[in-house]
């Protein structure tokens, strides 16, 4: 019997870990999972867990308003040292690239516990961009054991950085399994501007944007390409879940707000979310996890960064990194709706993060290294 704590505090976290925690569970004759959270996103968290009907066995709730990097790693840090004390786990499982995912991994070393960790092996190459996730990446990558990279190419990169090859484990991205399991053909939204929304005869871009390194001047410009866009084409309308950042809130307002066509809405929890992309005709987003989700429903997103920790899919041809200049976003967005031959080419190509059975992966790699399984798992080829 392995004991396996799996650690996560935000909603990204816990929908990639979710199908994970659940996989962990079929397995009780030989995996014992406990859960942990931080909740260092306190609404937007509990919005997953419910949806995934997991129950955590231990809440931190360390979201305190106006809390800086600074408080929650030391508050994540301080909770889950008695977590750990109390459970005495034979592996911690974090996610990513958040400020949880560090602080849990740090915890463990101190401990001397080993960590695994999920969607390892993701970089951009600019540490402050994204800021802080690149560096936590880097800073988990040190201090795991295992690592479960996503794609090949998240292999290279550890590789390259000195981890043994023998430690990592190319799995595909467990958000794959998380987004498969949640979009339903005919999904009726519980938001009544939503459902008056007409997918069938008009174009609708999904929007969201909330990066750091964006606020400001960037969001501007990528707002003031939306409002040429629309003005331009009467068939496109705009469903925008605006980010609850007063930072982003206000510029929206002020740029795009009261336009016809536009829908700027509260935030969406996972379900209706993933369910909207499935309807839209093409994403624009600085999200990392979009990058990895719309391609699995056919959909090309525009990347509105100017760095981005998962060139598999530019590569792969579903995503194109487009910054943030006003003339650069107008101009691929117009391509997308003037060309149907390239809008075609984008939608079609394969998604290179997934097949829905990467949690599958992971668990038969814990039980392989464990002794548990005789064979490890097949690798995901990309």
């Amino acid at each position: 019997m392995i004991k396996v704590l799996a650690v996560f505090g935000t909603r990204p976290e816990a929908i990639k870990m979710a199908p994970l925690v659940k996989e962990l569970g079929r397995h009780r004759d030989r995996i014992l999972c406990r859960v942990a959270v931080t909740a260092q996103h306190r609404e937007m968290l509990d919005q997953v867990l419910q949806l995934f009907d997991i129950t955590p066995d231990y809440d931190l709730d360390i979201m305190r308003p106006g809390q800086s990097l600074f408080d929650i790693t030391t508050r994540a840090l301080g909770g889950l040292k008695e977590v750990l004390l109390a459970e005495k786990p034979d592996l911690t499982l974090v996610h990513g690239d958040t400020t949880t995912t560090f602080a849990a991994a740090l915890a463990a070393y101190y401990l001397q516990v080993p960590v695994g960790h999920v969607e390892a092996g993701l970089r951009t190459g600019n540490r402050y961009s994204p800021f802080p996730e690149e560096m936590n990446r880097h800073l988990t990558g040190v201090l795991a054991d295992l690592h479960f990279a996503p794609t090949p190419k998240a292999r290279q990169n550890l590789i390259r950085e000195g981890v043994p090859g023998e430690n990592i484990y190319v799995t595909g991205n467990t958000v794959i399994d998380a987004l498969l399991a949640t979009v339903k053909k005919d999904y009726h939204f519980a938001d009544p501007v939503l459902n008056r929304v007409d997918f069938e005869n008009r174009r609708v871009l999904l929007v969201t944007t909330h990066r750091r390194e964006n606020l400001g001047g960037p969001m501007r410009d990528i707002y003031l390409a939306l409002r040429e866009v629309v003005e331009m084409y009467p068939d496109v309308e705009i469903v925008f879940p605006v980010h609850k950042n007063p930072a982003v809130r206000n510029v929206v307002a002020e740029v795009i707000g009261g336009l016809d066509r536009v829908h700027l809405i509260e935030p969406l929890d996972y379900d209706p979310f993933v369910n909207l992309m499935q309807k839209c005709f093409l994403v624009l987003t600085d999200s990392g996890g979009m990058q990895e989700e719309a391609p699995s429903l056919g959909k090309p997103v525009l990347v509105l960064r100017n760095t981005t920790e998962r060139p598999e899919a530019v590569d792969a041809g579903t995503v194109v990194l487009v910054g943030t200049g006003r003339e650069d976003v107008c101009r691929e967005t117009r391509k997308l709706l003037d060309d149907p031959v390239h809008y075609r080419k984008m939608s079609e190509a394969a998604n290179p993060y997934g097949d829905g059975r990467a949690s599958r992966r992971i668990v038969q790699a814990i039980l392989h290294r464990y002794g548990l399984e005789k064979d490890p798992p097949g690798e995901f080829a990309g």
